[in-house]
Parts: structure tokens; sequence; C-alpha cells
């Protein structure tokens, strides 16, 4: 059975590039564009593995990332905080986060750092 990643951005440049990296690689790909009632979305998803938007509505990737890490059942699910902001690793240290990834992101990164995250693998420090 393939991986599911899960994907939280309100971008569709974004999740569509995201959806076509990813498939291309054999994963299954779910994709968000809110994270309203965050809980019940990534349980219905099936995800082992999460791409959290900072920029999201309508709490924002550091709330919804600490409200899954907080959710008993789908907290051991890695989460991949990937942001604009200059600050990206600190906001996703304060999110919960296991990872994080800068945008504008290189795509050889992105599946190496999903590829950790399945394999439970800690990111390299910066």
């Amino acid at each position: 059975m393939k991986p599911t990643i899960l994907i939280f951005d309100d971008d569709a440049e974004i999740l569509q590039i995201c959806t076509i990296i990813m498939q291309s690689r054999g994963y299954t790909v779910v994709t968000q564009s809110d994270c309203d009632d965050v809980s019940q979305k990534v349980r219905d998803s099936g995800a082992d593995v999460i791409l959290m938007d900072n920029s999201i509505p309508v709490s924002g990737g550091i709330e919804a990332t600490k409200t899954i890490k907080q959710t008993e059942n789908i907290k051991h699910i890695p989460v991949i905080f990937f942001s604009a902001n200059s600050n990206v690793e600190s906001m996703s240290l304060q999110a919960g986060a296991e990872y994080f990834l800068p945008k504008p992101f290189d795509i050889h990164e992105l599946e190496t750092l999903v590829t950790q995250a399945i394999n439970n693998t800690p990111q390299p420090a910066s």
C-alpha cells in the first residue's frame, strides 16, 4: 500500500505542484485548502505524512499543527511545516512539527523530507 501525503495549503498552484511531484513518486495525495476541523480531515485522509503551510485559513499552520500533535490518534503522524517566512524553522518548532521546509523549495529537498518523514528519520540540523 502506497503512503498517503496530506497537504494543507491555500495556494492552488502549490497544491498542484506538490500533488504532481508526490504522485509521480508513487504516493497517494490528499489536499486541503483550509485547516477547519483539522483533526477530522487528518483522520479522514489516512495520512502517513502531513505537509502544513503556515498561512492556511482558518487558524493558521501553527495552531493546526498543535491541534494535530495534541490529538491522541493522529499525533504520531509526522508534519513537515512549510512556509515562505524567513523563520520557518522556529515556527515549526513552535508548532511541534518534526520537519520544516522553506518556500520556495527545491523539489529534491521536498522528496527527501517526505522520505525521511515516512522512514521516521530526523531532519539534519541546519
